[in-house]
């Protein structure tokens, strides 16, 4: 069965606590939560200090994705914080294993992604690293963007990649414009994990279209 991970970037933000309870009784795996910094993408959303109010508010995974520059400086900020899984972008690190080695040191799991116009092979050295990799099907900055279809293809390439790995192989989760009306060929693509925002938050049954997500697979 596919695992669940609503990202509360799309969330109402004014209860977030209501929105841990939502997803706990949706059958979420664990939550996606966006952290962008304004320079590495054009927004800003959340800082460490959110991580440490929806750690105390779920006990749910949390999945950390920093889309910031610079990395390295907030790993310890946001495993204090009470982040499970910190997923960094290939782009953004200049020594990958050190920055993997870092996460962790600290007791948490790392993951790698990348930009849909990065090349995958950027990737390809580090996947053996790590315990999750992250397809973007979005360019990373905004939520409500349209699925990009070539990175279908993508989420093939990747699950070819990992495989490759035997038993030691990191879960494959993907992020943007999952919905339920293209999550099952996002399955069958090769994804474990499957990132929703708008397509849960921007529903009027939160917790009866997680549930119909977590069927799928």
């Amino acid at each position: 069965m596919v695992k669940l991970s609503p990202s509360v970037l799309a969330a109402d933000f004014s209860n977030l606590s209501l929105v841990m309870d939502q997803c706990g009784e949706g059958g979420a795996s664990m939550i996606h939560v966006d952290v962008m910094d304004g320079h590495f993408v054009p927004n800003i959303t959340m800082g460490s200090v959110v991580v440490e109010g929806l750690r105390r508010a779920t006990d749910l995974p949390l999945d950390v994705h920093l889309m910031i520059e610079n990395p390295h400086q907030y790993i310890t900020d946001f495993a204090k914080a009470g982040s499970d899984m910190i997923t960094v972008h290939i782009e953004t690190c200049s020594d990958v294993k050190k920055v993997i080695q870092m996460i962790r040191d600290e007791g948490v799991k790392p993951g790698i992604t990348l930009r849909p116009s990065t090349p995958l092979n950027t990737i390809e050295e580090f996947v053996k690293d790590v315990d999750l990799v992250l397809v973007m099907t979005v360019e990373p900055g905004f939520s409500g963007q349209l699925f990009i279809t070539e990175m279908m293809e993508r989420i093939v390439a990747v699950r070819e990649l990992v495989d490759g790995l035997g038993e030691s192989r990191p879960d494959i989760s993907v992020d943007g414009d999952v919905k339920l009306h293209n999550a099952s060929e996002v399955v069958a693509a090769g994804a474990d994990i499957l990132v929703s925002g708008s397509g849960i938050f921007g529903t009027t049954d939160h917790v009866s279209t997680m549930k119909e997500f977590v069927k799928i697979g």
